[in-house]
């Protein structure tokens, strides 16, 4: 019952986000157009609800010789790939603001597990064993206000599966305004890795995300 409320929550909150973000919405497509050459916008397949895909959109933060489809952390050395307009979009998280879009067409939800790239296999391997494919994916996160792009694969998952298990109303609520205190306070953000939490449990990069 309370998925086809969330779905209705996410239509009214996501159309308002697209009329009242509107103003902003112009102001940043106009800044990475004067600072790089390419697309205002960032496509890319990624896995939604029962493993079928669908294409994500960003703000484009990085230039368009960077190999596609390829984790941020996975690149060799990811900074010389992200433009002087994409540091400030990935730290305040403004590159998200497109999947209002996402959200409004029913490929996302505003609160669900992020979705992870269509050939993160480890992920959505170890996201199957908690149900966290069958749910909305998100534009924020149970797993987002605890750790972030700190975290590795298995904790992550796990986060994931307890907001599918603790699903309702309230769980959304809180994940909402976490999301805020987070950005606010750029919390998890690491660029060119998972962070001090992944490296302090020392999993393979191949077991890792960045957002």
């Amino acid at each position: 019952m309370y998925m086809k409320v969330k779905r209705l929550i996410d239509i009214i909150l996501s159309l308002i986000g697209l009329i009242v973000l509107s103003p902003i919405f112009l102001i940043l497509i106009i800044a990475i157009k004067m600072d790089s050459r390419g697309p205002v916008l960032f496509k890319q397949k990624r896995v939604g609800i029962n493993k079928t895909h669908f294409n994500i959109l960003k703000f484009r933060t990085m230039r368009i010789d960077t190999p596609k489809d390829t984790p941020t952390h996975l690149l060799g050395n990811p900074e010389q790939y992200i433009t002087k307009m994409g540091k400030f979009l990935r730290k305040t998280s403004l590159d998200e603001l497109p999947q209002i879009w996402n959200i409004f067409v029913g490929q996302m939800s505003i609160i669900g597990p992020r979705p992870a790239l269509w050939n993160q296999y480890d992920l959505i391997a170890e996201r199957d064993k908690y149900g966290a494919n069958d749910v909305p994916p998100g534009l924020t996160g149970w797993a987002q206000i605890n750790g972030r792009d700190e975290l590795p694969i298995e904790i992550k998952s796990k986060l994931d599966g307890e907001y599918v298990e603790k699903i309702s109303f309230w769980m959304d609520v809180k994940c909402f305004f976490g999301t805020i205190v987070s950005v606010a306070k750029s919390d998890g953000v690491v660029e060119g890795g998972t962070g001090t939490t992944a490296k302090k449990e020392g999993p393979s990069s191949k077991g890792q995300i960045i957002e």
